[in-house]
This record gives structure tokens, sequence and C-alpha cells, in this order.
């Protein structure tokens, strides 16, 4: 009998989720090591090796941990559940002119789900991730913190996680910084995993060539896009380009046109096929709509709340007022303005380290030229 219950440890075989095992196992949980595999990098026809979270190394490297500390490890093939949701969206909000974050959506939408269903089959009372991060429990809510590692915490990525999902969930690693994981992977011995690259890319994009993968994801859409303008916000036409769907607010590299100074994607405009470029000043925004949110810290919010709210997983936060707007949006609007609110992307609510809740980008706006 273990001293603190069944766990299931989602294990992709790097060093974070490994250690997070490890650490419960030393704490005396029993531990279950479960591996999912989303995808086949085959099927991406992209020219990278197969690396990352559903590589056959990193499940062999999760197993090995597992074998040697003497818990069960199982594979769980998530593969149709993942195409049909996060690749499905994936591709669908490129094709609405919006950046995608499909990390965020399998976290939430299918890798919690899976993991919950697997451990009340196998009778575990929690699972348990590497993420960095912290859980807090006060007021009868569940809600998300800050991991103590500022350059690694990863708490953006876990806004969109329910309550019930929540209330059985244990994040190990975030009271500890990288240093501090990767100096236990080396005094238990597993050299492997401190010298293990780290993978940032998207699981079912490995070589980052997202354009590549939509083209070869939906036959005929070159052709159908091909052809729009380059414009200026004024509506001075300065170029062609390739597509609408193959453009993100923000982007600088990779337009394919020369204006003798940088020049960045503003707006992507879906129903004219157009793409609007601006100089850095221009990317600037102090206003969105958010949709599709989920409260953690309170059970939503009735009257307007100051926040620190991040745009992207690694955008510092700024200084925000949330404003209640219909049903199931909000209207954000920032004391400062900040750069490159790309549709599409999660947007994160903060009290100190507290995740308040977050949600989808519809749209920005300036607060003197407010579009709704």
């Amino acid at each position: 009998m273990s001293k603190h219950g069944r766990i299931l440890v989602a294990m992709s075989g790097g060093i974070d989720s490994s250690l997070a095992a490890v650490m419960l196992h030393e704490q005396g949980y029993e531990v279950i090591g479960m591996t999912m595999k989303t995808w086949d990098y085959a099927s991406s026809g992209g020219s990278k090796k197969e690396t990352g979270c559903c590589s056959l190394d990193s499940i062999n490297d999760a197993r090995s941990i597992a074998v040697e500390l003497g818990f069960p490890h199982y594979i769980l093939d998530i593969r149709e559940e993942f195409g049909d949701y996060v690749i499905d969206h994936f591709t669908g909000e490129y094709l609405e002119g919006r950046t995608p974050n499909p990390c965020v959506l399998c976290n939430t939408h299918i890798k919690w789900d899976a993991l919950l269903k697997r451990a009340d089959r196998l009778d575990c009372e929690s699972i348990a991730t590497g993420h960095y991060a912290n859980m807090q429990f006060n007021d009868g809510r569940h809600y998300v913190s800050k991991g103590i590692d500022s350059w690694k915490d990863q708490s953006y990525v876990l806004w969109g996680v329910s309550q019930e999902s929540l209330s059985r969930t244990k994040l190990p690693l975030g009271y500890l910084h990288k240093s501090e994981i990767r100096e236990m992977a080396r005094e238990r011995g597993f050299i492997d995993l401190v010298n293990k690259a780290e993978s940032y890319e998207i699981c079912f994009v490995p070589d980052n060539d997202y354009r590549g993968f939509l083209k070869r994801r939906i036959p005929g859409l070159e052709a159908q896009v091909a052809g729009g303008n380059f414009v200026y916000e004024d509506g001075t036409v300065v170029g062609k380009h390739e597509g609408y769907p193959f453009y993100t607010v923000g982007q600088r590299k990779g337009l394919g046109i020369a204006l003798g100074r940088p020049v960045f994607v503003t707006e992507v405009r879906k129903d004219t096929n157009e793409v609007v470029l601006g100089d850095l000043p221009d990317l600037f925004r102090d206003g969105m709509y958010v949709s599709k949110l989920n409260w953690q810290k309170y059970d939503g919010i009735t009257k307007p709340l100051e926040t620190v709210t991040k745009v992207r997983y690694k955008h510092d936060g700024t200084p925000a007022l949330l404003i209640p707007d219909e049903p199931g949006k909000i209207k954000v609007h920032f004391h400062d303005g900040v750069n490159g609110i790309a549709p599409g992307q999660a947007a994160v609510f903060y009290e100190g380290d507290d995740v308040v809740g977050g949600g989808w980008i519809m749209k920005n706006f300036r607060q003197d030229k407010e579009l709704f």
C-alpha cells in the first residue's frame, strides 16, 4: 500500500515529466506512467527527423525511467481525437485569418480529459504533469499560479483546465527551478535526460514550416488564396502576397516583399484576402475582445477587474482592466499599448501570480477607434 495513493503521471520522455514521476515515486506515491501518442511524424510530410514528445525515442525514454524505478508504464494512443480536434482547429483558425495556439488547446481539451479517463480506469486518485506551475485552492476554487522559475513558468498554457480537472491535478515542479531539476537528474544518474535536447516545436509541425503543413493538409489551398494584396492601413496597395492564411500578426520575416525598411503584419483580412503592413508602432493596440472564457480563481466577474494580462506565452504581461461584456465575452482595456495582439492566441489574466482565467482573442482594437 502506498503512502499517498495511486497517481497517473503524464510522461513525455523529457527531463521535466520524468523528474515529476521520480519525485512522486520517492515521496511514496504509487506511480503509473503514461505517454500519449498524439501524432505520426510521417503523416506531417515535413523534412525534420522524428523528435519530441511523440517520437519512438521519447516513448522509450519514458518507459526506461519506469522500468528502472519499478512502476508501470503505458502508451496511450490519442491520435484520432487529437487530429479531429487540435489539428482541425489549427487549420481552421489559419483559414479564418487567425493565429492558433494548438499546445494550449491540446492541454486543456485533449490531454487532461484523456488522462483523467484513464486515471479512473486505473483507480488513480490524481494525475500529475511536469509543468512549471503551482496548484492553489481557496474559497472553494481550484486555480493555477505561476511557477517559481519565471523563465520556465507554464501557467499560461493551463488557463483552460476545468475546475474538476484541476481538483485532481498535481504539479510537483512548481516550486523548483530548471537548474534544480537538472541537478536532481544528475544526482540520480539520469545523465541522458540531462543531456537530452528539449523540443519546442508544435508536435505535428516538427520542421516549424506551418505554411508547408497547411498546403499539404488542404489540397489546392495555394491556388485558392494566391494573388491577394499587401496594403497599408490607409488602403494603399504595395504588392502581392501568397495568400492570407500564410501570414500572422506581428510577422516581419518571410514576407516576400522589400519596401526599403522593416515592416510588420498588423492585420490579416480574410474577407478581402488582404495582409496589412505597417511600421512597428502600427502593431500596438490597447484593447481586445476575448471569448470562450474559462475562469479559475473566480467564478467569472460581474464588474471591472484590474489584472495583468498576457497575450502570448513569453509575454511579460501588461496591466489591463477586464470589463464584462455579453455572456461568454469580455472587453480588455490595456493601460499601455501592447505589441502584436494576434486574434486566435490565448489571453490569460493574472492577479499577482494567480491565474484568474483566460480565453481566446477575438479581435484587437485601439480604444480611440473601438470597433464594436
